[in-house]
């Protein structure tokens, strides 16, 4: 799963590589409005996917010799 989160971070990157110096950030109009909401949603991907790898359940590893215990319900009438 960690993969698939590095992969996306890392076509963030190479798509930000590429835009963000055809991007007119001092536009007016429709074009101005269009580069900051472009990097906004980049912004929002990146983020989504770092935090995916920094908080993903970590798989816990067992002894190998440790069992399982198992544990009965008692009941008392």
């Amino acid at each position: 799963m960690k993969q698939r989160y590095l992969l996306c971070l890392l076509l963030c990157g190479v798509m930000l590589y590429y835009q963000v110096p055809r991007l007119d950030l001092n536009g007016d109009g429709l074009a101005g409005i269009y580069s900051g909401m472009w990097l906004l949603l980049a912004l929002f991907v990146a983020a989504g996917n770092l935090s995916g790898i920094l908080y993903s359940p970590k798989k816990r590893m067992r002894a190998s010799g440790s069992k399982r215990r198992v544990m009965k319900r008692v009941r008392n009438y």
